[in-house]
C-alpha cells in the first residue's frame, strides 16, 4: 500500500487540513508506533473499502484512545460501531490480561462510533453503564468541520444531516451536569466526558 494513498484517506477523516503536516505528524510519530495488527487491518480496510475506509478511526486517534486507556488503567469497556474494528483492537490490545465487559454500572470506558442519529439514546444508556468517574468517548463530533459552517454550504445530505445530529449532540454534552467533557480536534472530533455522577 503506498504511503500517499493512506495520507489521503487519514486527510479526508481528519479536521486537520494540511497534508504536510498531517504527513509529518503520521511519519513521525504515529506509523512509527502503530502496532502490526492495527497496520494489517488499516491497510487492509483501505484495500477493501476505499472510500469508506474513512470510517475508520484515524491512526493518531487511535494512539490517542491507547495512552487514555492505559493511564485510566481502564479494564471493563465497551463499543458502540464497530466497522472493520480498528478503535475495538486499538482499545482490546491496550487493557491488561484481566480486563473485560459487563454489568450495568461498572464499565470503565466506553467508545461510540455509531449512528449519530442515536448518540442521545446511547448516552443515556452509557451514564447508566459507566461508573461515575469513568468515559464515555464520541467520535466524529466535528463531523468533517461541518459544524462550524452554515448547513446552506452542504451540498451532500449525509453531511447536512449527521451535522445536525452532531450539532444537537454536541450542544445537549455541553449542558449535561452529569459529566465534564473535552472536544478534543483529533481525527474527526473526538469528545471526552467523564461521568460525574
Amino acid at each position: 500500500m503506498a504511503a500517499n494513498h493512506d495520507h489521503e484517506k487519514d486527510l479526508d477523516k481528519i479536521i486537520l487540513k494540511s497534508p504536510a503536516l498531517l504527513k509529518y505528524i503520521l511519519e513521525t510519530s504515529c506509523y512509527p508506533r502503530e502496532h502490526e495488527q492495527l497496520k494489517q487491518l488499516r491497510e487492509a480496510t483501505i484495500e477493501k473499502y476505499q472510500f469508506w475506509s474513512l470510517m475508520n478511526v484515524p491512526v493518531d486517534e487511535g494512539l490517542l484512545l491507547s495512552m487514555f486507556l492505559k493511564m485510566m488503567n481502564a479494564k471493563k469497556t465497551l463499543e458502540l460501531g464497530v466497522f472493520t474494528g480498528y478503535s475495538l483492537l486499538s482499545t482490546a490490545l491496550a487493557l491488561p490480561a484481566d480486563g473485560k465487559g459487563k454489568e450495568e454500572g461498572s464499565f470503565d470506558f466506553a467508545f461510540v462510533d455509531a449512528d449519530k442519529q442515536n448518540y442521545l439514546k446511547y448516552h443515556e444508556l452509557l451514564i447508566k453503564l459507566v461508573k461515575v468517574g469513568g468515559i464515555i468517548a464520541y467520535d466524529n463530533t466535528l463531523w468533517f468541520g461541518t459544524v462550524a459552517e452554515p448547513e446552506e454550504m452542504m451540498k451532500e445530505s449525509y453531511l447536512r444531516e449527521g451535522r445536525n445530529d452532531v450539532i444537537e449532540v454536541n450542544n445537549y454534552l455541553a449542558a449535561d451536569p452529569r459529566v465534564e467533557l473535552a472536544l478534543v480536534s483529533i481525527g474527526d472530533g473526538l469528545t471526552l466526558c467523564r461521568r460525574l455522577y
